[in-house]
């Protein structure tokens, strides 16, 4: 019989756990599709839905030779917003932490405040909010990814690849064995 209290629980229990916890890690990737898809459904003003924002960004990442990672998370960087907009960079930064590199990581927790130059001005914010994080390792491919591939992917006239173009990257990434996260 399952424990009811923490305080209660064996070594056998938590090896249950961690079994069943892997096999359902294995369905990662279905999930992150299932979530990109929910996007489709979020037009929010803009002149494309969400999803096709998502997939024009990571079409440009990729024409532009970034990474595979770098692409996915591309991909993936506006995927907090199926949960809240509010927050969305840190909601989908968080869900690929453990698949990604911190460099990665970082460029999706951060990215509104590097998009917000081109409109935050417009809502009385600091457009230069960037600023903060001038000194870190990933700055210039943070500018680079939101200047030239996010705040550019709005075009319905865009030649966008499919989400059936990045299905594989997103298996790949996502059948990572999740790293171990450290919290400071």
């Amino acid at each position: 019989m399952p424990f009811t209290r923490m305080d209660e629980s064996s070594t056998a229990d938590w090896m249950t756990i961690g079994s069943e916890v892997s096999a359902r890690q294995a369905g990662m990737p279905e999930t992150i599709k299932s979530m990109l898809r929910r996007l489709q459904e979020q037009v929010d003003g803009f002149a494309v839905d969400q999803l096709e924002h998502c997939l024009q960004t990571a079409t440009r990442a990729e024409r532009a030779g970034a990474s595979e990672e770098l692409v996915v998370a591309a991909l993936c960087h506006d995927i907090g917003k199926v949960i809240s907009v509010a927050n969305h960079p840190a909601i989908a930064a968080e869900i690929l932490r453990p698949y990604v590199s911190r460099e990665t990581y970082e460029i999706v927790r951060t990215h509104q405040d590097f998009q917000g130059r081109h409109y935050y001005a417009l809502m009385g914010m600091d457009p230069e909010a960037r600023r903060r994080h001038a000194a870190e390792p990933w700055y210039p491919l943070a500018c680079r990814f939101t200047d030239e591939w996010d705040q550019t992917s709005f075009d319905p006239a865009y030649d966008t690849l499919p989400l059936e173009h990045f299905e594989p990257m997103i298996d790949r990434i996502f059948s990572r064995n999740p790293i171990a996260v450290v919290r400071a």
